[in-house]
């Protein structure tokens, strides 16, 4: 029945995060991204030249538990989720930069 959607939805989403109380579970200091990452260890650990960005500090443990357990989706969930925070993290700091150059542009333009 498409009209049972809208009456189920509510109540998923609060569960999932959403909403108008957001449900944060507080701030990582571990999924920060890092400009200045450890190359040999990047390099040791056979990290994809793709993947070395500013979390592949991160993928490191995330593989070498992925190895360890065989690539059992259900293992690993905390590195995982602080991988895919991390990412995030990294991405919010450039949705900012890039606002701060718009900024700067602006005012340069104005004066």
């Amino acid at each position: 029945n498409s009209h049972s959607f809208p009456f189920i939805f509510p109540f998923i989403f609060p569960i999932m995060g959403g909403g108008d109380d957001h449900h944060h579970h507080g701030i990582n200091p571990e999924a920060f991204p890092k400009a200045d990452q450890d190359i040999a260890a990047i390099k040791t650990a056979k990290i994809p030249l793709a993947f070395r960005d500013t979390c592949a500090h991160l993928l490191i443990d995330l593989n070498k538990c992925r190895r360890q357990t065989f690539w059992n989706p259900d293992s690993c969930g905390h590195e995982r989720h602080t991988y895919e925070e991390c990412g995030y993290n990294a991405w919010l700091q450039r949705v900012e930069a890039k606002k701060q150059e718009a900024r700067i542009v602006k005012e340069n333009k104005e004066e």
